[in-house]
């Protein structure tokens, strides 16, 4: 007798575990839900070359030498290239990150968020 009566505390002990594991499985509302910044940052990504933001490079693409090789001759006249990273002096991010701040600004200007981070 005191073996079913074990056994029944074992069965509800079972059942309440499982009901409360499915109830967080449930698709209620306080579930959370993905940032909408975040969501509108993704979605505005143009990988295209033809938009305003050169994703790889984190420049407006208008200003893209390494996409644009018909650039580099401009940036070379006006004294504004990195040779050593083949690129304009003043967007080489890896001579000194601070560049970076300018174009981040002229995103977030224009945007309102925060610019994806290039991919090069």
């Amino acid at each position: 007798m005191n073996w079913m009566m074990s056994m029944r505390g074992l069965s509800l002990g079972l059942l309440a575990t499982a009901a409360i594991g499915l109830a967080g499985c449930s698709n209620s509302e306080t579930a959370s839900e993905p940032d909408e910044s975040s969501a509108a940052a993704t979605a505005e990504v143009d990988h295209s070359h033809g938009g305003y933001w050169c994703v790889e490079h984190g420049v407006p693409e208008g200003e893209c030498a390494r996409c644009d090789k018909s650039l580099v001759a401009e940036f070379k006249e006006a004294g504004d290239w990195c040779e050593e990273h083949d690129r304009p002096e003043s967007q080489c991010f890896i001579c000194s990150p601070k560049r970076a701040e300018k174009f981040i600004a002229q995103y977030e200007a224009k945007t309102g968020h925060k610019p994806p981070e290039p991919t090069e």
